[in-house]
């Protein structure tokens, strides 16, 4: 007798059944097949223009030949160097594959059924699918207003309102991913002094390398001593150029990093990845030049896009958020007719917005050039303020 196929989804564990997968951004090679292009560029996803450090890209190709070995489980040469960097016992780091591994593997350890996660809205997606991939209720607070000096960015006080009995963990980014506005750090510190001892604080760092600039910018690494309910995520997919690699890690007290390590995942850092990170972090050089093309090169698409008509909100990170219009999703699709990959965030609320990732300069022209295009179509329809 033939049985009836269950519902699979009414057998996902209930914080599943809810979720829908993260849509990362487009590869290039996808949009190559999907439209029969050649010579795309991709803006959408926040990497280096200037690819790896040449050190770490030796370090990766030195170690191939050992790819039958598993990878050192502990880490142990990347978080000595990691501590070093941070000044820090190795005790306090914590790896990862990429940091998004990092945050569901605080998600894992301290959230569950009956607990709240709170971040702000408009912050990082991930936030609230490990909340919700371990059982726990998502709780996003309102953001700054459209007409403060950081719009849609973390409102620090709303996010104290909204700390119960039941907050576990609370998401904060900074500079904050899509937006890319910030926090400074008399403002931080004076939020971290009004948030109960007994919940987590992890404040995600992920462009950190870029933001340092801002003006008023904390590392809040120098603050773990002092509040050990602290976590700080950082990666080596932005700045450091190895995204392709999938590693980053955290810090926090030995005791938190303790209960992380109870749950990773062995060898969630792989070989190449270990020995690249870790010749990478020396590369200073190599970071600099990162940061400089950054600064020189957002500066100058922001002044670009303005005299577009296209208002951009401050950023400390490596991207744009750029208003385009009512018709974002039109100019997104003409963006990538044209073969430029940029990052529409309707998903955050945020309809009218694309995200542009700052490129080398020949890519931001060739962007900018399709705008102004598009532009003369009449489909960037920004209000005015």
């Amino acid at each position: 007798m033939k049985q009836s196929m269950p519902d699979y989804c009414d057998l996902a564990a209930p914080g599943v059944r809810g979720l829908q997968p993260y849509q990362p951004g487009k590869p290039m090679a996808e949009l190559e097949r999907e439209y029969g292009l050649r010579d795309v560029i991709k803006l959408a996803s926040n990497e280096n223009p200037l690819g790896p450090s040449p050190k770490a890209l030796a370090a990766a190709e030195a170690a191939l030949k050992d790819l039958h070995w598993y990878p050192d489980g502990n880490g142990f040469e990347l978080k000595t160097a990691l501590a070093a960097h941070h000044r820090v016992d190795p005790a306090c780091i914590t790896l990862g594959n990429g940091s998004n591994d990092c945050l569901d593997l605080i998600a894992r350890t301290f959230l569950g059924p009956g607990r709240e996660a709170l971040f702000a809205q408009h912050a990082f997606a991930i936030y609230a699918i490990a909340a919700m991939s371990a059982g726990a209720k998502p709780v996003a607070a309102p953001a700054l207003a459209i007409d403060s000096s950081m719009p849609y960015g973390h409102d620090l006080d709303a996010l104290v309102e909204r700390i119960g009995p039941n907050t576990a963990v609370v998401f904060v980014a900074n500079p904050n991913n899509p937006t890319g506005t910030w926090l400074q750090k008399d403002e931080l510190e004076r939020f971290l002094a009004a948030v109960p001892p007994k919940v987590i604080v992890v404040l995600d760092e992920a462009y950190i390398e870029y933001a340092l600039e801002a003006e008023g910018y904390p590392d809040a690494t120098q603050w773990l001593a002092q509040m050990p309910n602290l976590i700080v995520t950082r990666t080596f997919s932005k700045a450091y150029g190895l995204a392709g690699l999938r590693i980053g890690y955290s810090v926090s007290s030995a005791a938190v990093a303790d209960l992380l390590n109870r749950v990773r995942h062995p060898f969630n850092a792989n070989s190449l990845a270990q020995v690249a990170a870790c010749a990478a972090l020396g590369d200073e050089a190599h970071i600099a030049a990162a940061v400089e093309l950054n600064r020189e090169e957002k500066a100058r698409v922001a002044d670009a896009c303005a005299g577009l008509g296209l208002p951009t909100l401050p950023s400390a990170g490596n991207f744009l958020c750029v208003q385009v219009g009512a018709k974002a999703m039109e100019v997104n699709e003409g963006l990538l007719r044209r073969g430029v990959i940029v990052r529409p965030i309707g998903g955050y609320r945020m309809p009218e917005y694309l995200r542009i990732s700052i490129g080398l300069p020949h890519e931001n022209d060739r962007c900018l050039h399709v705008l102004r295009e598009l532009g003369e179509h009449g489909l960037l329809t920004v209000r005015e303020r």
